[in-house]
């Protein structure tokens, strides 16, 4: 008996080695290898869901101004992305904005009344968006199914159905709340997010800006909803500075040819 587990366990080791040598990819921006081994399809299906959901549980802002400023933010930076993207406004205090596989963007008012300008809200959605295009959910849950559930999590075949996999996207199981990434990935997704905003002509050195204003917001209370897992503040702005010349060359060209986006709070 102590035979036949111990094949057993070399089996599973050997099938787990397989899948993770299968699923080991290149983040077609950064170059950083991933774990990723779930379809896309589906991790598209999951992002759906949980906007759907949310869209049903929490408040939709009904204030114009608030629904121009964002959507004009928005959508400036989704046209350098390409595809079609959604763009909503939830009527929440929290300082938090957030972007799902399926192309959906979620915006708080309470940051857009933190915000002192575009080129603030651009930082943050930048960001968001950066997660999406780093394939970072799909990573998150890969690791996560490879760690804790194994592969027999993908022979359910209400996967994509269950409450619980939400999670494994990025989401809470309350209102699809962003849970933390890694800080590998958070960073990750401010350098491009900050790419992003400066070749779609929005002034890279607010991202700076931006954080320390997050940080300042957050001091003697409950961290912020956006910042609670997030790495420290001080190593979040030290690294967009060290990118700022990268990312202000960008924002020149940007200039250069035309793009001078004009979102008004």
């Amino acid at each position: 008996m102590i035979g036949f587990f111990s094949m057993l366990k070399k089996a599973y080791f050997v099938l787990l080695v397989a899948i993770f040598m299968v699923g080991c990819t290149t983040n077609p921006i950064t170059g950083r290898s991933q774990l990723i081994f779930m379809p896309e399809t589906q991790i598209d299906q999951m992002g759906l869901q949980a906007f759907t959901a949310l869209k049903e549980q929490k408040p939709i802002s009904n204030i114009p101004q608030s629904n121009q400023f964002a959507r004009c933010v928005a959508e400036i930076l989704t046209k350098e992305t390409g595809g079609q993207w959604e763009i909503v406004v939830f009527n929440d205090s929290s300082l938090n904005a957030f972007a799902l596989p399926s192309n959906k963007i979620g915006i708080y008012t309470g940051l857009i009344n933190l915000v002192d300008n575009q080129d603030q809200l651009a930082a943050v959605i930048g960001h968001e968006i950066g997660h999406v295009l780093s394939k970072h959910s799909n990573e998150r849950a890969s690791q996560q199914m490879l760690a804790k559930e194994g592969l027999g999590i993908l022979s359910q075949s209400s996967l994509g159905q269950n409450p619980a996999m939400l999670g494994l996207l990025g989401l809470g199981a309350q209102y699809g709340i962003l849970m933390p990434f890694s800080r590998e990935q958070e960073s990750e997704a401010d350098i491009i997010g900050q790419e992003l905003m400066a070749k779609a002509g929005f002034d890279p050195e607010q991202s700076v800006t931006l954080w320390q204003k997050m940080e300042q917001a957050s001091q003697g209370k409950e961290p912020a909803e956006f910042l609670s897992t997030h790495p420290a503040h001080e190593n979040r702005i030290i690294q967009l500075q060290q990118h700022m010349p990268d990312a202000m060359n960008l924002f020149q060209q940007a200039r250069a040819a035309g793009q001078h986006p004009q979102c008004h709070k």
